[in-house]
């Protein structure tokens, strides 16, 4: 519900269209819920399981001669269906939904340009511009005001500064342009010595009531079908594919960038020699080996080649982190599918003995157990696929965690349930001291007795 909330909140009482806000939520839900179908498989065991122990039918159940796993076979075959469904959902239905969305979303701010801007912030949607403003007004809320733009399709960087107290946005449907009406602003450039003169021009500025800017749409705001792709966006058979190719690149990369490194270094100039016994005995120190004049020289020689690979090296982490992270991600993606369809029987062999344990139904414990326990599988879930796109920890440790960690948990609870026992007994650790007390107040009776 808070994401459907959310994303309605992009979209409503901005005109568009009632099929577009219906299809936008539609895919929304899609795409959400193969998250929401695993915590209502856990809410739901432990409510029923719940109920079913507080009014006593595990008890008539076992005195007919049922067992708890024979009791929950039947639960058990319908949540392997619903993991089944689950990993359907997360192939085919989750990529064609984000897909869809994106899509729709694409052509939405094709009908309304204005939805890609943000009040207060710095919007790049319109190439060649970084545009601000405060506050948006107006009846068809197309007005802004204090606007700040910043014009870059010189590409000499920020030289042109136009700004605003208001502006009114004119966007003919269905066109590739934006008419942007500025009233009461400044305009500043400084125009900067081009690399051909070597005069230096004068800076200009001026005000005016009233000024026109036309702006080019981007591309991807008029495609029919969507050129939107992104991981979240292909199945299992597309990342299988992918990986691969990624794979390969990154490993081509990390071989020219130590090709690079040997040839840098001047490695390939050392060559191996044979010392003859007629030869002079060569120092240990190699220095020694040279003159004391030329010690200075061969010194800040190597100095400058050891900052130079250093140097390059630095410019290129950025590169390297990038490559490597991509590849991460898509990994990460990919086996996190797997693992994330699993989690409606790994959570339903949590919820159904922790049910039967606590002997609470309804939407009182059971929501707060069942809630704090989804908090911690998808806490840990995210926690570990940040580690594993950090290259923290395998990208298939990463993906798993989450289940490593509640699958003991699952077992644990379903192995008491079954024995009818609580999650801790309490009378292990509660014997012990009743009996040092036993012992500490017989000792002084035993005293007290003495001394009459």
């Amino acid at each position: 519900m808070q994401a459907l909330w959310l994303a309605f909140e992009d979209i409503a009482g901005k005109g568009i269209d009632m099929v577009f806000i219906l299809k936008f939520l539609y895919y929304t839900a899609l795409i959400v819920t193969p998250q929401a179908l695993p915590i209502g498989v856990l809410l739901s065991s432990i409510m029923a399981l719940g109920n079913l122990s507080e009014n006593y039918e595990f008890a008539a159940a076992k005195s007919a001669g049922i067992s708890l796993p024979r009791l929950l076979r039947p639960l058990i075959i319908l949540t392997v269906v619903l993991s089944v469904v689950n990993f359907f959902f997360l192939n085919n239905v989750f990529p064609y939904a984000m897909y869809k969305q994106k899509n729709l979303y694409v052509n939405i701010k094709k009908q309304k340009p204005l939805l890609a801007f943000i009040p207060g912030v710095f919007n790049t949607e319109i190439p060649g511009y970084h545009i601000k403003f405060d506050e948006v007004f107006g009846e068809n809320e197309d007005q802004w005001k204090k606007v700040l733009i910043y014009d870059l399709t010189d590409r000499r960087g920020n030289n042109k500064i136009i700004t605003a107290k208001t502006a009114k946005i004119i966007n003919p449907e269905g066109q590739t342009y934006m008419t942007l009406v500025l009233n009461d602003g400044f305009f500043f450039e400084d125009h900067l010595k081009s690399r051909k003169s070597r005069i230096n021009m004068p800076t200009s500025s001026a005000t005016f009531k009233q000024r026109t800017i036309t702006l080019s749409m981007p591309r991807d705001s008029i495609s029919e079908d969507g050129n939107l792709q992104s991981k979240g966006m292909k199945t299992l058979d597309e990342l299988d594919l992918i990986i691969p190719e990624l794979e390969i690149d990154y490993k081509d990369y990390i071989k020219g960038r130590s090709k690079s490194f040997y040839t840098n270094t001047g490695a390939k100039e050392l060559h191996p020699t044979e010392v003859k016994s007629t030869d002079k005995k060569l120092a240990t120190e190699i220095l020694d080996n040279f003159e004391a004049e030329s010690h200075l020289r061969i010194i800040n020689a190597s100095i400058l080649k050891n900052k130079t690979a250093i140097d390059i090296i630095k410019n290129q982490k950025n590169t390297f982190k990038f490559k490597r992270k991509k590849l991460n991600i898509y990994e990460t993606e990919y086996y996190n599918r797997i693992a994330f369809s699993l989690s409606c029987l790994i959570l339903f062999f949590i919820g159904a003995p922790l049910g039967s344990i606590i002997r609470k139904g309804g939407f009182g414990l059971p929501m707060i157990l069942a809630i704090s326990i989804y908090v911690i599988y998808f806490f840990v879930n995210t926690f570990g696929r940040n580690l594993a796109e950090d290259s923290s920890v395998s990208t298939i440790l990463g993906s798993w965690v989450s289940a490593m960690l509640m699958v003991p948990l699952g077992i644990f609870l379903t192995v008491r349930a079954t024995k009818d026992k609580g999650i801790f007994n309490i009378d292990v650790f509660l014997q012990p001291i009743t009996q040092l007390i036993k012992k500490i107040s017989s000792n002084k009776d035993n005293l007290n007795n003495g001394e009459h």
